[in-house]
């Protein structure tokens, strides 16, 4: 399969899920970089993050909107937290180790699901 197809079709089951469930594309699209393109873990956040400066998630948060299932106040209020949080854990993240950074991708994956899971 040529990588270009890979690729979209990365991005397709990406965008379906987030879509379909709220969940940020990098869920998907991180781990399949580094899996099925060979992608350092750095690499592969770097380009997950590139992903998201056009406005990918303008139609679904807006489908959202229009049934009142967004709250603006909420949403701009992670959003200011958000920007800053995401800089400094950039930073961070370009200077250690890819090993160290997989894992600690790995544990909140692992740790978020099994919240989940096992939730009411």
């Amino acid at each position: 399969m040529g990588t270009i197809v890979l690729l979209l079709i990365i991005g397709i089951v990406a965008g379906i899920l987030s879509g379909l469930i709220g969940i940020g594309g990098g869920i998907i699209v991180i781990p399949a970089l580094v899996l099925f393109m060979g992608f350092s873990q750095q690499s592969a956040q770097g380009t997950s993050l590139a992903m998201m400066i056009p406005p990918i998630g303008i139609l679904a948060a807006f489908a959202y909107y229009k049934e009142g299932y967004v709250d603006i106040k909420v949403a701009a209020i992670i959003c200011a937290g958000f920007i800053a949080g995401s800089f400094f854990g950039a930073k961070y993240a370009t200077g250690i180790p890819e090993l160290l950074l997989k894992k600690i991708f790995s544990v909140i994956l692992i740790l978020v699901a099994l919240k989940m899971f096992f939730s009411k």
